[in-house]
């Protein structure tokens, strides 16, 4: 059973429609099941899709169950969290942050 979450979950299948047709910024965390500073992050990224629904929304890609799609965008470590605006990448921030630390970050692109 899956539990209530403001936080979308993306595959290669779906990643472009998502992204593309966001009329407000989406931030990608891309993760996968094994990572521990992922799963670190699971809490915060929680909080700031709840605190900033409505001006921002907040996706899940597994780079083990959606490849291509981390390729493309040349993930290398995960955590990866790339904010994307109007389909386009605004920032990319890799490695696990406090909420602070990364809303500091996100601040001027929503």
């Amino acid at each position: 059973m899956k539990k209530d979450t403001a936080i979308i979950t993306l595959t290669d299948a779906t990643f472009d429609e998502a992204v593309n047709s966001s009329v407000k910024p989406i931030l990608v965390d891309f993760w996968a099941e094994w990572c521990g500073p992922c799963k670190a992050m699971e809490p915060t990224l929680e909080q700031i899709a709840t605190e900033q629904r409505g001006k921002l929304k907040v996706a899940k890609l597994n780079v083990d169950d959606s490849p291509r799609t981390a390729q493309r965008f040349s993930v290398m470590s995960i955590p990866t969290m790339i904010l994307f605006r109007n389909g386009e990448i605004a920032t990319k921030v890799v490695g696990a942050k406090s909420e602070a630390a990364l809303m500091n970050l996100l601040a001027s692109f929503i």
